[in-house]
């Protein structure tokens, strides 16, 4: 018998078709899109923070995977779990943790040889590089308005450390936070990553942190140093945050040659 799986986060999504087994997959969220090929036929269930209980219901998964990784999932995992569904809910916070859910995923698909691999793959692109420079302030933006950035609970803190750069939020309680004009004065970021999630990449607009008001005596808007990175290799905890830690030793290594 062949297992069905249902995905309801982009990020379960690319993890399964990462470990060759998107043959399982019977229905996927509606922001799931990649690979693109593996995932044209397949029924969408909606949302993430709105699945299609009823839909998914009909498609009788074996096993569901769901997240905890955003405000409002929860409401979907009660969701599923009312529907008597087998399910998981990761809700990574560290690479660590993503590497640690893939090798759950791939022991739940019975292919746990794929997932060491897959994890092994992952790890080597995630080597630390020997830092030259000292770490800069990096503020990388999930929303525009109002200003939200990753706080404590966020593997993205981890992805600036390893590209030469640190999160001045890692601190703060919470998976995210909004920030004033005033505190991202405070912290003064030599770099700004806009990595809005939901909106497609085309649509991102750099000179709208540039012109934005109160920001104009930020040292990464005084020296034009906005950048835009996909928030699929940003915010999923998934294979693609390595190209993710790739794209940001660029940022920082652009932000760093500018600095007197």
């Amino acid at each position: 018998m062949v297992m069905r799986i249902a995905s309801l986060t982009c990020s379960n999504t690319e993890i399964v078709c990462a470990l060759g087994m998107s043959h399982l997959l019977v229905g996927v969220d509606d922001h799931s899109d990649h690979p693109v090929g593996p995932l044209e036929p397949l029924p969408r269930l909606g949302p993430d923070l709105s699945i299609d209980l009823d839909l998914l219901a009909e498609l009788k998964p074996d096993l569901t995977l769901a997240s905890l990784t955003v405000p409002g999932h929860e409401k979907v995992v009660e969701g599923v779990s009312q529907l008597g569904l087998d399910h998981i809910a990761p809700d990574p916070r560290s690479i660590a943790d993503i590497l640690r859910d893939i090798r759950e995923i791939a022991s739940l698909l019975e292919v746990p040889s794929r997932g060491e691999a897959l994890v092994g793959w992952m790890q080597r692109g995630l080597e630390p590089l020997p830092q030259e420079e000292l770490p800069i302030p990096v503020l990388v933006e999930w929303w525009p308005k109002p200003v939200f950035v990753p706080a404590r609970f966020s593997w993205v803190n981890e992805m600036l450390i390893l590209a030469g750069g640190f999160n001045p939020w890692a601190q703060d309680e919470g998976h995210s936070r909004a920030v004033t004009p005033e505190e991202v004065k405070e912290h003064d970021p030599e770099a700004v990553v806009i990595s809005w999630c939901g909106v497609d990449f085309h649509n991102y607009k750099t000179n709208k942190v540039i012109q934005r008001p109160g920001w104009d005596s930020v040292s990464a808007v005084l020296k034009e140093q906005v950048s835009a990175i996909p928030e699929a290799y940003m915010g999923r905890p998934g294979p693609r945050i390595v190209e993710g830690v790739r794209r940001l030793r660029k940022v920082i290594c652009s932000a760093n040659s500018r600095t007197p």
